[in-house]
């Protein structure tokens, strides 16, 4: 009877898990429990990873949000934080192609260009307080509230914050431009004030132009305004004298070759200009605003020039040897270049309606 008893005894014990001790899985069993009256998703787990990835074996021991390889830096090691869903997390990780973080399909979300902006903001602020060269990446990071390994998924270093602020320095060019050329007509103005808009546009930045120069002088480096990185912005800052010179009373006029291939060379007129510029001294930037607006009237004369048609087989001739010798230095934009002696016939197509001259 007594044995009867025990037996019973111990078959509610089982039952209840009253002095019972832990199974083997006994503590991953509890942390379900919490994650489902969290309300967290659970974890995946390996079979549920191979599925997904159609059966392949998912490499390596992968934690669930991440080892941290491909994921934004952070303080936990690239682990979601309890309560976040996993999924989100990984959209709006930025991935480090082109050095530009975006999410998923490659499109930016709004976060991730919130602190790329902010991180460029704050460092464009520190190199006109304490200069490029006493700047750090760490102190860049401090003052923009992210972690230095954040600052760094966004630039790889100080010298690549140049790209970002030659991108929005041309965007802000264009815009400044664009609001001072209306109503102005004249060729030569134009000019003038499409430079004199970047000089403004830049003065805040003169203090450490010498590095600007520094990578633009470097013929290997990406960062470069003449490399093929660079150029989306230059590509930019290329329309903006395209509609210096489509809004003038000249643009009609012109050489339908030398027309073609204008916006370009007054690009370089830029660089020129931003050489100038870079080296200058004077309260600001006295000289080279003088030096702008000497040379703007002499380039609207040999472009006004061009048109005549005695003039017509020097002008073919400065055109080839642009396309051979200039176009190439020019990165991506060569490569849609027409090749010598083919834009005639195109550019009459498109520039049918301009007048030759006489």
């Amino acid at each position: 009877m007594k044995d009867d008893e025990t037996a019973r005894a111990g078959s509610r014990t089982d039952r209840e898990g009253v002095g019972t001790p832990p199974g083997p899985g006994a503590g991953r069993d509890q942390g379900r429990d919490a994650r489902d009256q969290a309300g967290e998703p659970p974890a995946p787990r390996g079979g549920k990873r191979r599925a997904r990835q159609g059966g392949a074996p998912a490499a390596g021991r992968t934690a669930a949000a991440g080892t941290g390889r491909g994921d934004e830096p952070s303080g936990t090691g690239g682990r979601t934080a309890a309560g976040d869903d996993p999924s989100a997390a990984r959209s709006e990780r930025p991935t480090a192609r082109g050095d530009r973080p975006t999410a998923r399909g490659d499109r930016p979300t709004a976060k991730s260009e919130k602190t790329r902006a902010l991180i460029l903001e704050t460092a464009m602020r520190l190199f006109r307080e304490r200069g490029y060269d006493n700047t750090t990446m760490r102190a860049i990071a401090a003052e923009a509230g992210v972690s230095v390994g954040n600052a760094y998924y966004y630039f790889k270093g100080k010298e690549f914050l140049i790209q970002g602020f030659y991108d929005r320095l041309t965007r802000d060019h264009a815009e400044l431009t664009s609001q001072r050329l209306t109503a102005v007509p004249d060729f030569a103005d134009r000019l003038r004030i499409a430079i004199d808009a970047w000089l403004d546009t830049a003065a805040p930045y003169h203090g450490f132009a010498a590095q600007f120069f520094r990578t633009a002088a470097d013929p290997d480096s990406a960062l470069s305004p003449f490399s093929a990185e660079s150029h989306p912005a230059r590509d930019t800052a290329v329309a903006v004298f395209r509609d210096v010179l489509d809004g003038s009373q000249l643009g009609p006029k012109v050489d339908p070759e030398l027309d073609e291939l204008l916006p370009d060379l007054l690009w370089l007129h830029l660089m020129v200009v931003v050489l100038y510029w870079v080296f200058d001294r004077t309260d600001d930037t006295q000289r080279t605003r003088a030096f702008v607006a000497r040379c703007a009237p002499l380039v609207a004369k040999i472009v006004s020039l061009s048109r005549y048609r005695v003039l017509r087989p020097m002008v073919r001739e400065a055109v080839a040897l642009v396309r051979e010798f200039v176009l190439p230095t020019l990165g991506a934009r060569a490569a849609g270049a027409a090749p010598a002696g083919g834009a005639g016939e195109g550019g009459e197509r498109t520039r049918t309606a301009r007048g030759s001259g006489s």
